[in-house]
């Protein structure tokens, strides 16, 4: 757990001296880009990992990685761009949240199955999750 915490401390010094050399503009873009592109190297690692039947999360990974990058791309992009017209309001966001939390929902299944589970109580936090999101967006 040490070498952990000591590269996130790491990790959020070099962020914070980079926005103070290069501005917070270039070093938040580089943050977004880094993680993008990583991020498709991980969904295509627990790809061949699900391929090799190597672990119960190895599908739920590649959802959530390949969600991972689609929402970190869309945001890095719209930034790069200039915040362009036709990525507001644009659907396509929409597949890569979907995509996303279809990773979530798989992660809650397996931890379903771990601990005995019944799909109620699998489901409940999803739907928690879902009922706070859209009453906080519809109230605040």
């Amino acid at each position: 757990m040490t070498r952990p915490i000591l590269i996130l401390l790491s990790t959020i010094a070099l962020f914070a001296v980079s926005s103070a050399f290069f501005g917070y503009k270039v070093v938040y873009q580089t943050g977004y880009g880094a993680f993008a592109l990583l991020a498709v190297v991980i969904a295509g690692t627990f790809f061949w990992l699900w391929v090799k039947r190597s672990t119960p999360l190895a599908l739920g990974m590649v959802f959530s990685w390949s969600g991972a990058t689609g929402v970190m791309a869309w945001w890095w992009l719209y930034s790069l761009l200039g915040r362009p017209d036709w990525m507001q309001d644009n659907g396509l966001l929409f597949v890569f949240l979907s995509t996303y939390l279809v990773g979530a929902v798989l992660h809650l299944e397996v931890i379903g199955r771990s601990f005995a589970l019944s799909r109620g109580a699998t489901y409940a936090p999803i739907v928690a999750a879902v009922v706070v999101s859209m009453a906080l967006a519809l109230f605040l």
